[in-house]
């Protein structure tokens, strides 16, 4: 009988402000926790057959120790935090949640983009500071703004999110241009060299998984290949960049911009290069474009349509074998 969850980390998907009520309505008897230190993790995990976790590691000991799991349900797309093979071995079906995020991920893109695009931020700081006031012309035209028609949208990764960002750049009057695939498949009708879409994109948008192929992609030597007032956009993962590389490459001028929303390691040390204040045209956000409010609730409906389905004999998004 499959009665009792276990949520480990529900700060990192709800503050109050989603319905809960169909995970509640998924189960008997729940139990949430905000935050799981790992010396907690096996201590929660007892007697519970479902388990939702986002960051919280789940490694082979603490399955091992989880007498009654029956199912891990990730609240992420990732599965890193899971030992796959160690719930395979112990029969725990583990599942995880897909495309949740693709408007808010792709919003997020074009929200760093078009603030970069029109140095949205620069003329804020100005106008704050009193420099509007100042002027003896009616506006100011102290940083170049760019239109994104005409322009080239490099995408390297064309998934779900990739393909959704190619549909809006399209929008916006935008040429794109999609990379090769890394996965050693051969050439791909339509698809160009990767080398080739960064020399020649005056956008460059980063949509594909961190593998042994794409760690540290865009090093130094590919930041150079970019034109100088082209603009890179990270939303997939941080270690895809070097991104001591990047914060040298945006101090020298070697390339216009970057919009980040990853980083390797997540909350950063404070001394992370891309936190110096002194690089300039660059945006960093907290790894949130994928968290719009409406994302969230997709991810909380999506979980309990995965326990459903695994008490109804017919698991969905099941990442075990």
């Amino acid at each position: 009988m499959i009665e009792q969850g276990v949520f480990l980390d529900l700060e990192t998907l709800d503050r109050g402000d989603l319905d809960l009520s169909p995970l509640h309505d998924s189960l008997t008897r729940w139990t949430f926790h905000d935050y799981t230190r790992p010396p907690e993790t096996v201590e929660r995990i007892q007697g519970a057959q479902v388990v939702i976790t986002n960051k919280v590691v789940l490694d082979a000991d603490a399955l091992a120790a989880a007498a009654d799991l029956k199912l891990v349900c990730l609240a992420a797309t990732g599965t890193n935090n899971v030992d796959l093979e160690a719930a395979s071995r112990l029969g725990i079906s583990v599942c995880n949640v897909r495309d949740y995020a693709t408007a808010s991920v792709v919003q997020h893109v074009f929200a760093m983009l078009l603030s970069l695009t029109v140095r949205l931020s620069r003329y804020h700081d100005d106008v704050r500071s009193g420099a509007w006031n100042d002027s003896r012309q009616f506006c100011l035209l102290d940083h170049p703004i760019r239109e994104l028609a005409g322009r080239r949208l490099g995408i390297i990764g064309h998934g779900v999110l990739g393909q959704a960002t190619a549909k809006v750049a399209h929008a916006f009057g935008m040429d794109v241009a999609v990379a090769q695939s890394l996965t050693g498949r051969g050439p791909e009708p339509g698809r160009l060299p990767l080398d080739e879409v960064i020399r020649t994109s005056d956008v460059l948008s980063l949509h594909c998984p961190l593998t042994p192929e794409t760690d540290q992609l865009i090093d130094e030597h590919r930041l150079r290949m970019m034109k100088s007032d082209a603009v890179l956009i990270n939303t997939a993962r941080g270690a895809i960049v070097d991104n001591a590389a990047l914060a040298e490459a945006l101090r020298r001028g070697e390339i216009g911009g970057a919009g980040v929303d990853v980083l390797e390691k997540e909350p950063p040390e404070a001394d992370h290069p891309l936190l110096a204040k002194d690089i300039p045209n660059l945006i960093i956000t907290p790894h949130i474009a994928w968290a719009a409010v409406e994302a969230r609730q997709r991810m909380v409906n999506a979980l309990a349509g995965n326990i459903q389905a695994f008490k109804a004999g017919q698991p969905t998004n099941q990442v075990t074998p």
